[in-house]
């Protein structure tokens, strides 16, 4: 399974190595520089695909006027500028290139830190100005004092150990990251509540969520260290910069480097005009090697999944690198296929559906949210709902479609199964669906009742429960309709049994003129 992606819009200036990757790979692109909202909006309808760098706001409008948008390209790390609930309603991938600036604003950050320490930009510009003061600059070590990094991903680990280089000590906080993990690159972990008074420096390498905005803020400050220094090469807000500024007026904070900012331009000018601190016009990702690595990082994810394959920047989509792989094909399969089965069932009920996914087989782990992501794509689709990997998890929220629990085991006799057990508020129906042969899905059992032949599920199918004799008279009469390729019978359970009809088009059942207990088309 590809994403399709024939053509992309690139709206900003990106390394020419990005464009050449697409156009060798047989994805068409247009470079159009400088679109306004308006233009933009009247553009992206034409693309599959559209690849930004951090000046193009993506906007809800802006989506949903992408009518063939497939895939959102962001060249470089942070995707604030990109509505990605947005994008995620309307099964819009967003992908960004999280590995390509990583050394820039790495050495960006210990750049900051190690200007802080001795002043740099302050004695330069004092000595330009005529001005021999030394005793003005009497400075301190970074040997010996201890660095805070708060988020230890790719870029936090860098900057730890360019730093440890310089003999200080490095101490962190990720709650992704396990001690046992930071403790092997030289970062001993504590609890960000126990963190701050333990520093001489802070740098955060955090993206701006809810739980980190102004994580910095009068509070924190307050139990710093007198003089702690600050920087902040990640994403403006994460430091409460009216807070920042009085810290450094009271001398709480000693110095604090700056590369982002809560608005770009900042128009907060008292802070960037402060004595003491350094700052710079979000310059983290801005050395050529970076924008070539980015360019050439989002196009080859691009590529990747025009082809088939995943890749490693997915933002808004947990469940999508999974789905991409070809070992887990079949498991897709089987858990839209359930999912189709399962929501035809229930025929009254539009909304209010719980359902629990009980999966067995090989190769499992950490495989649950795809299998659950899948389930739910059937069912919306069953309900003639544009569902993807993307958006089902929000659509099926809307309907009231949840999946209670993933449960995984070992193989039960079969390759691979799937059983979904589904409830609302006045039913119950579970079904049970494995592979057979060339690996195509076939039915186990419905409700309890299982079939000893096992139909295929594929095509057109007529799904009913009647006695047995109400269903061969309607498949006799459907037969001589042309409709009827074959059938299956399951079980028979106090004189009712299951029947799956295979049918060679969509069959007009709205006066079958036979008494059946329940009857439904599925189309797969």
């Amino acid at each position: 399974m590809s994403l399709a992606i024939e053509s992309v819009l690139i709206s900003e200036s990106v390394d020419p190595s990005c464009e050449s990757i697409l156009s060798q790979n047989g994805i068409s692109t247009t470079t159009k520089v400088g679109l306004t909202a308006e233009q933009l909006k009247s553009e992206i309808q034409n693309y599959h695909g559209l690849i930004v760098r951090s000046a193009t706001k993506v906007t809800s409008d802006i989506i949903a006027a992408g009518k063939n948008l497939k895939i959102i390209g962001r060249a470089g790390v942070g995707v604030d500028n990109i509505d990605c609930d947005a994008a995620t309603k309307h099964g819009v991938l967003v992908i960004n290139a999280p590995g390509g600036n990583t050394l820039s604003a790495a050495e960006l950050t210990c750049c900051m830190i190690t200007s802080l320490s001795r002043s740099i930009p302050e004695a330069c510009a004092t000595l330009k100005n005529g001005k021999w003061d030394r005793k003005r600059f009497m400075a301190n070590e970074l040997n010996g004092k201890t660095l805070a990094i708060i988020g230890l991903g790719r870029i936090g680990r860098e900057v730890a150990f360019r730093m440890q280089a310089f003999g200080m000590k490095t101490i962190g906080f990720d709650p992704l990251v396990p001690a046992e993990e930071s403790i092997k690159f030289g970062v001993e972990t504590i609890e960000l509540s126990e963190i701050w008074p333990l520093a001489d420096y802070i740098t955060v390498h955090t993206p701006l969520i809810p739980q980190t905005k102004n994580m910095l803020n009068k509070e924190t400050f307050a139990k710093c260290r007198k003089g702690v220094k600050v920087v902040n090469c990640a994403r403006g807000g994460i430091i409460d910069e009216d807070a920042l500024f009085d810290a450094l007026e009271s001398g709480q904070c000693g110095g604090a480097g700056l590369d982002v900012y809560l608005e770009e331009p900042p128009k907060n000018t008292k802070l960037i005009q402060h004595p003491k601190v350094i700052c710079t016009p979000h310059l983290g990702a801005s050395t050529h090697e970076a924008q070539s690595r980015v360019a050439v990082e989002i196009s080859e994810q691009m590529v990747a999944l025009n082809q088939g394959q995943s890749a490693h920047g997915i933002v808004n989509s947990p469940a999508f690198s999974l789905s991409m792989s070809s070992a887990n094909r079949d498991g897709v399969v089987l858990s839209k296929t359930v999912g189709h089965l399962i929501a035809s069932l229930f025929t009254n009920t539009e909304s209010g559906i719980t359902v629990s996914v009980n999966v067995h087989g090989t190769d499992l782990h950490r495989k649950e949210i795809m299998f659950s992501t899948a389930v739910l794509i059937g069912m919306l689709q069953q309900r003639k709902k544009a569902a993807n990997f993307v958006n089902a998890p929000t659509l099926a929220k809307d309907l009231g479609f949840t999946v209670e629990k993933v449960s995984t085991g070992p193989p039960k006799g079969h390759n691979l199964s799937v059983e979904v057990v589904a409830s609302s508020a006045n039913q119950k129906h579970s079904a049970l669906v494995t592979l057979k042969g060339s690996n195509d899905p076939v039915l186990c059992a419905i409700d309890g009742h299982s079939f000893k032949v096992h139909p295929l599920l594929a095509g057109h199918l007529i799904l009913l429960k009647s006695s047995l004799s109400s269903a061969l008279t309607l498949y006799g009469s459907l037969i001589e309709k042309g409709v009827i390729d074959n059938a299956s019978w399951s079980s028979c359970i106090d004189g009712k049994s299951w029947s799956v009809l295979n049918s060679n088009k969509p069959a007009d059942l709205a006066n079958i003129g036979h008494p059946v207990d329940f009857y439904a088309q599925i189309s797969l």
